[in-house]
This record gives C-alpha cells, sequence and structure tokens, in this order.
C-alpha cells in the first residue's frame, strides 16, 4: 500500500507543480480547517477536514489547524498543530511509513506560522478563511488556481481507487444488515443505528447524512429524520447510506419491498435491471448529460410496461412527464466528497457547461474518461406535490391514476452505485462489493 500512496503523492506534486506554474505562484497553503464553536455556545461542531488538504494526508482527517505547505520541486511541509492542550488530546508526531514522503514541524502557537512562512513568495491559500498569519499580498482561494486543481481532481489516482473500493466494501455491510433490520420491523432509528454498527463508523465518520426512509418517506428525496417507533405497516425501505475510508466516500443507495413479490417489487427490479442496461453506456467519451438523457427514455418506457402511463416514450419526454416520477439528476462526481467538486467545469481553465433547462438538478456534465468515479443513481418516485402538477397538466389524462395511488404509500424507490470509468468501459465498485460480501444478488 506504500508503494501505491508514493505513486498517488508522486502524481500530486506533478498535478500541483504545473498548476503552481500556470497560475504564477510561488506556493501554496493548504489548510486543514478548524471546528467553529456553536452560537451562545461552548462546544463546537464536528471536524470535518478540508477535501484538499486530506487528498495530501488521508491519514491526519482528526487535526484541526494544520497546514501543508507547498513549493515547486521540494518536499512538501507539513505544519502540525499541537497545541499544549489538556483538555482535549492533542497530536502526536506520525511516524508510519507515508510520512517519509513530507517534511513535518509541529507547532503549538499559531502565531509562529507566521515568522516560519516569512520568507514565501506569491502564496495562494485555499482554506475556509484567510489564516491571521497570512500576508496581506497572499491570495485566498484564487479561482485560477482552484479551477486547475479542481477539474484534474475527477481523475483519481491507483491510490483513491483502492480507497473508493474499499469504501464501497464498508458501505455493503451496513446495507445488508439494514435490509435485515428492515424485514423484521424495526424503526427508521434502529435500522440506522445498525448500520453504524455493521459498518464500524460513528455519526461523525459519515460522509453524509443516512437517509433512512419508510414507507412515503421514501418519496422525500433527502429525508432528514428517523423515526424512533416501526410504523404499524411496512412496505418499504429506502436507504441511502455510505462510509468513508481515509477521506474517500462511499455513496450507496437501495431500495427493499417487504413483499418481494408486490407490484411494487416488480418496479424494484425493473429499475435496478435499466440501471444495469444503462451501465453498458457508460464508457470513455460519453457525454454524461446523454446518460441522463438515455436514463430518462428507459424510465418512459418502464412506466409504459407497468401501464402506469399510456403513452409513447417519445411523448412522455416531450411532456416531462418522467421528470415528475424522476426529479434528480443520474449521478455525480464522487471522492473525497459525496457530490465531488468540478461536476460541470469543462476544461481547466473553469468553463462551465450548465445542465439542460429541462434538467436543472443534474450535477455532471462532462465528457466521461478514464480515473472518474460517478455514480449512477436512477429514480422512480411518487411525490404528492409533483404528482398534483401533472394531474393538472394536459399529459395528466395519460396516467393511470388509481395505480399511482395505491403505489404512493410506498415513497418510491433510488437505486445507485458507484461506477468507476476504466479504459475498457467501467467497474461497478458497489456491485463488486456486495458480491464480495456473499450478496451478488443484492
Amino acid at each position: 500500500m506504500h508503494t501505491l500512496f508514493a505513486h498517488h503523492i508522486e502524481t500530486l506534486r506533478a498535478r500541483f507543480d504545473r498548476s503552481l506554474a500556470e497560475t504564477g505562484f510561488d506556493a501554496l497553503l493548504l489548510g486543514s480547517g478548524t471546528a467553529p464553536r456553536r452560537f451562545l455556545d461552548d462546544t463546537q461542531y464536528p471536524f470535518r477536514a478540508h477535501p484538499p488538504f486530506v487528498q495530501w494526508l488521508p491519514y491526519l482527517t482528526e487535526q484541526p489547524g494544520s497546514w501543508l505547505l507547498l513549493r515547486p520541486g521540494q518536499v512538501p511541509l507539513l505544519y502540525l498543530y499541537c497545541p499544549d492542550d489538556f483538555w482535549h488530546q492533542t497530536p502526536e508526531v506520525p511516524s508510519s511509513d507515508w510520512t517519509a514522503l513530507f517534511e513535518i514541524e509541529c507547532f503549538a502557537d499559531a502565531g509562529a506560522l507566521k515568522a516560519l512562512c516569512a520568507g514565501l513568495g506569491h502564496t495562494a491559500v485555499i482554506a475556509a478563511a484567510q489564516p491571521d498569519f497570512a500576508r496581506d499580498d497572499w491570495a485566498h482561494n484564487p479561482r485560477d488556481l482552484m479551477a486547475r486543481l479542481d477539474f484534474e481532481r475527477a481523475l483519481k489516482t491507483d491510490w483513491e481507487l483502492h480507497c473508493l473500493r474499499r469504501a464501497n466494501r464498508v458501505a455493503a455491510q451496513g446495507h445488508i444488515a439494514a435490509e435485515q433490520l428492515f424485514h423484521v420491523g424495526a424503526s427508521e432509528y434502529r435500522i440506522h443505528q445498525g448500520y453504524l454498527a455493521a459498518i464500524d463508523h460513528n455519526e461523525r465518520d459519515l460522509p453524509y447524512d443516512n437517509i433512512v426512509a419508510l414507507n412515503r418517506h421514501a418519496a422525500v428525496l433527502h429525508y432528514q429524520f428517523q423515526q424512533r417507533e416501526a410504523p404499524a405497516e411496512r412496505h418499504t425501505l429506502l436507504i441511502d447510506a455510505g462510509a468513508t475510508h481515509h477521506g474517500y466516500a462511499a455513496d450507496i443507495t437501495r431500495t427493499h419491498a417487504a413483499d418481494r413479490e408486490s407490484a411494487f417489487a416488480g418496479l424494484i427490479a425493473a429499475l435496478d435491471s435499466a440501471q444495469k442496461f444503462l451501465l453498458h453506456s457508460v464508457v470513455p467519451g460519453a457525454s454524461f448529460v446523454e446518460l441522463h438523457q438515455q436514463m430518462h427514455a428507459a424510465l418512459a418506457q418502464l412506466l409504459r410496461d407497468s401501464g402506469l402511463v399510456n403513452a409513447s416514450v417519445e411523448a412522455q419526454l416531450e411532456q416531462g412527464i418522467t421528470r415528475t416520477f424522476f426529479p434528480h439528476g443520474l449521478g455525480h462526481l464522487l471522492g473525497l466528497q459525496v457530490h465531488d467538486v468540478g461536476g460541470w467545469q469543462q476544461d481547466a481553465a473553469g468553463s462551465l457547461r450548465e445542465p439542460p433547462a429541462e434538467h436543472p438538478f443534474l450535477r455532471l456534465t462532462r465528457t466521461l474518461q478514464p480515473g472518474f468515479v460517478i455514480t449512477i443513481e436512477p429514480g422512480l418516485y411518487f411525490i404528492p406535490s409533483l404528482l398534483d402538477r401533472l394531474r393538472q397538466s394536459p399529459a395528466g389524462e395519460t396516467v393511470n391514476w388509481t395505480q399511482v395511488e395505491a403505489l404512493m404509500p410506498f415513497g418510491g424507490i433510488r437505486i445507485e452505485d458507484n461506477i468507476a470509468v476504466t479504459a475498457e468501459g467501467c467497474e461497478n465498485l458497489t456491485r463488486d462489493a456486495f458480491a464480495a460480501a456473499g450478496r451478488a444478488d443484492f
């Protein structure tokens, strides 16, 4: 693993050196971030390190107040904040193999960094806020430099792919446990707690807040609560839940029906088949916008075949019927962040391609390249407010409202896999993880 990480750092050094030269900077300081205090309180929000810092130092995700100094042609220098603090556990100087790739200096007083950084030339700082020790002429989050770094971050190194595979394997264990708890009648809260126990994470380890939605709650795309009491009737579990490995995120969604022989279970199977078929088109050179549009065409066929909509595929797309049932985007870039940066960016200069006006929530408009890791996450939802609008439109006449109303208690379906684009096509990190856990049917 040390060799993989060494190659990762070598790749980053080449990328960052080139970007600094192109933008005219002599040095770059990457901040780990801070944990701000809650308003009118003496406690702090949970710390989450800035992603650009973690990309270089994935073994140090719990060190607020630290800085990484990058200068072209020089070994990266880590200023590790080690305060004299008897209230909290303070960092120890790391000594693992990876430290040979860095110079490391500990400091206890943030003011000392002003002297340590006094000799730097034209310097950029990437952090949430400009530090107190910064000179007036330092550039804070310079757009041109960040655009270059964000654009290249989509191209994952072998080390990053390793971390993303491991994160998927961890998350798969949680999803298997969640399904088992659902089928024995557990509440949303109990399912969530079982998920955490299965992946050996606590709340602060998660890459995002888990969505654990039973029944109608599955129609709320970012459902944010966890009911303590189980519902009287059990129809559906939609769980959108991830895991992290060295700061890299898995983002997986599965939907389960209590009655595996129901019409709703049939819709889950049909959407699953459509998602897997679309993956044949996830290849280098593919337009993600076109993939999104292909998925809408596949959903239109599914709605027609299931009897939910009595209209041709062409008519459904023209009238926007599928957008009622599938209002979000097909997926996004994945890596250090769940919704990773640069999804609309078309070049290193920062040019953007916004999504089509009829699909405003699409987070990725780039052409796929080997090294990208993306999510593919089609959905089919029964969202009351959107269905009401469709019912009142001329296109509403084509909908089988009796069937729709029968399915509304089930909420909806989302199936989400994490996909690495390869030179030959793609690698499904998620389904490979379930297969490794003995659940190839998941």
